[in-house]
């Protein structure tokens, strides 16, 4: 690789259309913290999240394979600590003595911002130096407020799209891809200080009854008020989102599994005491704990399994795993 390839100011990877690295510069290295061994020969994806992955499957691919390109494309990745990086990704597929080759330029978003803010204060400078100058300098001003102005839409257009990815728009709450991301950190942050923490699976009982006797607008507005109440039964750490159709999700930090019963209990008679025009509006609720053994599939098994006790024992009612054997 080229020495200026390899130092420049931006990650440099090359992948086969499979996915697989095949070449990487040391500026990427640097700031991920991987040796090339690391990378070279493995699949791309070895440093995505699960969510991120799918991302990379739905746009990045079918967009490589149309248009033999993609542009701007916010994806994280995560570094040798398994934290997640920011990245706007552009990619461009060439073919090398009959291979399929996809070259990928990832400009870190912390240092993009870094550079536009640099960029508005050089021209805040260069304003006031030249503001009683001549009129040649006109221009060159209003040349300086549209690159401004262009940036700060960009800014303003990237936290949007990022607002927009991990939010779920019928209720409001984060989506699951947030939550999986989330769910991430946490088991992070455990394996590095050992912070418990416990997850719930909350589950309408009787919504297809509720679509089925009012409608789907009406099943909705249950969702919606639901979230609602969620939202204003949790603490301002905990990351509440919609799983999928009636089922919803919460993280809660710092939480362990005595505990969470208790919250669990108080959330479930929130909902069954809260006033809905469809009637009485119940949930059932499944939780588990993590520990050490656990995954994120585990301990989703295990909330999902203790959501089910919750249901088979008639509903409207709390199950943690771990009082499933007793």
């Amino acid at each position: 690789m080229d020495e200026r390839l390899q130092y420049a100011p931006c990650g440099y990877v090359s992948i086969t259309h499979e996915g697989i690295v095949i070449d990487v510069n040391q500026t990427f290295l640097d700031i991920m913290g991987y040796s090339r061994a690391n990378l070279v020969d493995n699949h791309f994806e070895s440093i995505m999240s699960t969510a991120n992955k799918l991302i990379f499957h739905t746009y990045f691919y079918p967009f490589i394979n149309l248009n033999g390109h993609v542009e701007e494309m916010f994806l994280s990745l995560k570094d040798h600590k398994g934290l997640a990086i920011p990245f706007l990704l552009n990619g461009r597929r060439f073919e090398k003595e009959g291979v399929e080759i996809i070259d990928c330029i990832l400009m870190q978003m912390g240092k993009r911002i870094d550079y536009e803010v640099e960029i508005r204060t050089a021209k805040r400078q260069i304003e006031e130096a030249y503001w009683e100058k001549d009129q040649a300098l006109v221009k060159l001003e209003q040349l300086h407020m549209e690159i401004e102005q262009k940036q700060q839409e960009l800014m303003e257009l990237n936290a949007n799209l990022v607002n927009l990815s991990i939010t779920d728009k019928l209720t409001g709450l984060k989506n699951r891809r947030f939550f999986e991301e989330k769910l991430e950190d946490q088991m992070i942050l455990y394996s590095q200080i050992g912070q418990p923490f416990s997850l719930y699976i909350i589950d309408i009982d009787h919504f297809k009854t509720v679509n089925d006797t009012w409608g789907h607008p009406m099943g909705d507005s249950v969702l919606a008020k639901l979230a609602e109440i969620l939202q204003s039964h949790v603490r301002k750490e905990d990351i509440v989102a919609r799983y999928g159709g009636e089922e919803f999700v919460l993280i809660l930090p710092d939480m362990d599994a005595i505990e969470s019963k208790i919250r669990a209990e108080e959330l479930r008679l929130a909902v069954a005491h809260s006033t809905w025009e469809t009637g009485q509006i119940t949930v059932s609720i499944g939780i588990a704990t993590f520990i050490q053994m656990d995954s994120d599939t585990t301990l989703l098994k295990k909330a999902d399994l203790a959501l089910y006790t919750s249901k088979e024992n008639g509903r409207n009612r709390v199950t943690h795993f771990m009082d499933m054997n007793k």
